[in-house]
């Protein structure tokens, strides 16, 4: 018992230095399906902080799709796929992914963060090299880490900073006895936490040159752009030249898990070598049938219609806070406040007034970048927009 109180006692001391530097975090119970409102301490907020960009999580189409697996399929898969958990939704959504992103195959797993630690340890391994962009998901570089390839990074969106590295990579590959090894640059379409986007033409260009492959995690933009909302690649045209493309199906799909597309032999390269997705349970199959229904759903008349609204709340709310507009303006919007402990009281202080968008602190972004991080929905209303105008020019005056 002594034991287990010393214990306690290091992790209350180790918790209580996080509340001093303004970094704990906490769970809040939300009791309402997700949408531009939900229900928490039991009191309506608006939310300006979910990943639904499409609005679509609570959507009829994706709930009957669900409810029909359940009870066709039952509630869990069993085992993890490669011994008997291999249900047919699993196989329906893999076709309807890679038709969607126009590769020849597709694999899923449980989640993105899975489909990214899967992926690159089983791609990369000692006498590789990962060059990542410097804003990379937090998956991405614990992949990195683990694979125990030789990691390094690239200044933001710099394709100058990338090809510095490039060259040194090409020539450390070359001197190895024998000389062997891969390159491999990893980026996101969409930045989750700032919503700029990568210069996806000038690195696949610098791949290219230099021979080596690229990764693209298209999870905060797959959905919003392209044809049909097939994402960031698509609609620049280098769809076809990334040999690794990642996404979630937790985001605009409004369901849940992670993607690979490409090629086949990658794909069934992945379901041999991938160990997140080889030695875990498979998902429910419910989860499955509803990401197919958000894949055809963002494809249908209705998709577009809702990244129209979704733009136009964008442009909207870029407009009213006097924000730069670009050649791509996402749904991520950051307040950048600067200081741990007064981003914590800005969330508290919109919370009062039923707005509903948490602080988010280092480790996610770097020391001294706190900020609100406000997502706009296809599902948000005109007056939604203008209610958070006006809460975030006053907090800006106080």
């Amino acid at each position: 018992m002594a034991e287990l109180n010393l214990f306690d006692d290091e992790l209350n001391r180790r918790l209580a230095t996080l509340t001093e530097q303004g970094l704990r975090r906490e769970l809040r119970r939300v009791d309402s399906p997700q949408g531009p409102r939900i229900e928490t301490g039991g009191k309506t907020h608006r939310n300006f902080s979910s990943n639904d960009y499409l609005g679509i999580a609570n959507h009829p189409a994706l709930k009957e799709a669900a409810i029909r697996a359940l009870e066709k399929f039952g509630a869990g898969a069993g085992a993890s796929r490669l011994i008997c958990g291999s249900l047919a939704p699993f196989h329906e959504l893999e076709e309807t992914l890679a038709g969607f992103k126009k590769t020849e195959a597709a694999l899923t797993f449980a989640t993105g963060y899975a489909a990214a630690l899967g992926t690159i340890t089983a791609l990369a391994g000692k006498d590789d090299i990962l060059i990542l962009d410097k804003l990379v998901h937090a998956s991405i570089v614990d992949a990195a880490k683990l694979s125990g390839a030789k990691l390094r990074v690239f200044d933001h969106n710099d394709p100058g900073d990338l090809e510095k590295i490039l060259i040194w990579a090409q020539a450390k590959i070359a001197q190895q006895e024998p000389a062997a090894g891969q390159v491999i640059i990893v980026t996101e379409a969409i930045f989750s936490m700032d919503g700029d986007a990568a210069p996806l033409r000038e690195l696949v260009t610098l791949k290219n040159k230099y021979g080596a492959w690229l990764m693209v995690d298209e999870a905060h933009a797959t959905g919003l752009y392209g044809a049909d909302g097939r994402g960031l690649a698509n609609e620049l045209g280098v769809g076809n030249q990334i040999e690794i493309q990642m996404g979630t199906l937790g985001k605009a799909l409004g369901a849940s898990g992670g993607y690979i597309c490409g090629s086949r032999g990658l794909i069934d390269f992945l379901t041999n070598r991938a160990r997140s997705f080889i030695f875990s349970t498979a998902p429910v199959p419910a989860a499955a049938a509803a990401a197919t229904a958000g894949i055809q759903l963002a494809q249908s008349p209705e998709g577009e219609a809702r990244r129209k609204i979704l733009r136009q709340r964008v442009k909207k709310l870029r407009s009213e806070l006097r924000m730069a507009t670009g050649e791509i303006d996402g749904a991520i919007i950051p307040i950048i406040i600067g200081d741990e402990a007064k981003a914590v009281a800005a969330a508290a202080t919109l919370r009062a007034e039923s707005i509903f968008i948490p602080a988010i602190r280092y480790p996610t972004v770097a020391r001294g970048q706190a900020r609100l991080r406000v997502t706009l929905t296809a599902a948000h209303s005109e007056d939604d927009v203008a209610e958070l105008v006006r809460a975030l020019t006053d907090l800006k005056t106080t």
